[in-house]
């Protein structure tokens, strides 16, 4: 073998174990060994379903080249029967070697002939090698054709160049394996994650698609900053990696719910059910000290129905108060009103018709939550990055547990739980953080409030990013550009 002949044939190897990309690999698989042969043309078919299917086609004469891009091919699969040569030779285990075509008596030929036909090209001598794992398992086959002589004329294969391509099919078969491997593990770790997810969504009725409907924009906007920097004539930033980096943050971000207790999460109004329950029994109370106070001459009849009226305007005071998106100054008069005024109970005690307890959760200017169950409540992000720092991330997935912990940081340092401000908070966080509140602010399924229209919601995130400080000015401005979240 020459030396630059062997040379090429150690390059090989060293280039197919550093890939790791997929139709990459199988393209450059067939394109090393064509190199390595210096023939015309070749296929690659790899063994799927029980048969071998088109990965690979290059024909330098007929200039065509197909499935580099991981795209079909279009043609049908070739049977694994010994009535073609591909799928005798993995089947035999055995290199396929053939010095013309049209004179070879040993094999059925008549695939590569109709070929010819079709096309006016002219198959002469032919290499057909089985690639197979460590374990002896089929992977599949390369198929070379038309190797030629220094002066570019049609000869047969050497022998030498048998044996390297059928060293670096070896290699070749393992490193497929290999990528596979990978992709599978890959493929069930974000099953994984999508499961972890789900199961947030799933454990209450409220939230029920956020992640997903994040992930969803996300992806669109990352694709949207990509093609706008590449018009720009900048590099698009988010490769791959780098997006699946932060779509995998997005999945994970509010994993910390799987711990936060149900009663915080699912609480649709200010009172604790327990809580209207006893307001709602006191209010009863009153009521039947009243119809005793009348027919026991201490309330004239016309007392009496103030009074019954009077508790069912509380009541309907505390049912607009209990769910209502923010309470007014004029309701929380009416509040406290309420809770200053007694009565009489039956042992002879005094007692509100409203508790302090209650007052204080009615009080709650905005939302549902007291200021001790927004605590706990925003203790989520914690709780995420508790869980996902039991995760060993490849390198490629290094800064999620980062990304995902800190989606409630905000520029101005008066997010949580750390209080990052500014240029501490990566602009995948950033971005994170402008979908969570988008989705926020026009999701139906919250407890507090009905969805918001998108027009308000952006208008929202403007103020937030332009007035408060609180987001990123120019993501948020390329975000509505995008209209990411139109399908």
């Amino acid at each position: 073998m020459k030396e630059e002949k062997f040379r090429a044939f150690l390059e090989v190897g060293v280039s197919l174990s550093a890939e790791r990309d997929y139709n990459r690999l199988l393209e450059r698989i067939l394109l090393c060994v064509m190199e390595l042969s210096n023939c015309d043309a070749g296929t690659l078919y790899l063994l799927e379903n029980g048969a071998l299917s088109f990965k690979i086609m290059r024909n330098n004469t007929l200039r065509t080249f197909s499935g580099g891009d991981g795209s079909d091919s279009g043609l049908p699969p070739v049977p694994l029967t010994r009535g073609s040569v591909c799928a005798l030779a993995l089947l035999d285990d055995t290199t396929l070697r053939i010095e013309d075509v049209y004179h070879c008596t040993d094999y059925d030929l008549t695939g590569p002939m109709r070929y010819d036909a079709m096309t006016g090209y002219h198959t002469q001598s032919m290499i057909v090698v089985p690639m197979r794992n460590r374990e002896g398992g089929k992977i599949g086959v390369l198929q070379l054709i038309n190797a030629q002589d220094d002066s570019g004329a049609v000869c047969p294969f050497e022998d030498e160049i048998v044996l390297a391509v059928e060293s670096v099919a070896s290699q070749a078969a393992i490193t497929v394996q290999n990528v596979r491997y990978l992709s599978q593990i890959k493929n069930l770790f974000h099953s994984f994650v999508r499961v972890m997810s789900s199961a947030v969504d799933e454990r209450t009725p409220y939230n029920g698609s956020h992640t997903r409907h994040m992930a969803q924009y996300g992806s669109r906007f990352l694709d949207f900053l990509n093609d706008r920097a590449l018009a720009e004539g900048r590099p698009a930033r988010f490769l791959p990696a780098h997006k699946e980096e932060v779509l995998m943050s997005v999945w994970l971000h509010d994993i910390g719910k799987l711990i936060t207790p149900l009663e915080v999460m699912n609480k649709m109004a200010r009172l604790l059910p327990e809580q209207y329950a006893a307001f709602l029994h006191r209010m009863e109370v009153v009521r039947l000290r009243c119809e005793i106070e009348r027919l026991s001459g201490l309330l004239t009849a016309q007392e009496a129905a103030q009074c019954m009226q009077d508790t069912f305007d509380a009541r309907a005071l505390v049912d607009a108060v209990n769910a209502c998106g923010f309470v007014t100054d004029e309701r929380l008069a009416e509040l406290d009103a309420l809770r200053r005024r007694t009565f009489t109970d039956s042992d002879g005690s005094v007692r509100p018709w409203l508790t302090d307890e209650e007052y204080a959760m009615l009080s709650i200017r905005k939302g549902t939550l007291s200021e001790a169950e927004r605590g706990v409540m925003e203790q989520h992000v914690v709780l995420t990055d508790k869980l996902l720092s039991q995760i060993e991330f490849s390198d490629d997935l290094a800064h999620v547990r980062q990304w995902a912990a800190a989606h409630h940081e905000l520029l101005n340092g008066k997010g949580y739980p750390a209080h990052l401000s500014g240029d501490e908070i990566p602009a995948e966080v950033r971005i994170i953080t402008i979908l969570d509140i988008f989705d926020a602010l026009v999701a139906d399924d919250r407890p507090y409030k009905p969805g918001m229209p998108v027009e308000k919601a952006l208008g929202i995130l403007t103020s937030m990013a332009e007035k408060e400080g609180r987001l990123d000015p120019a993501l948020t401005k390329l975000f509505i550009e995008s209209r990411c979240w139109e399908e």
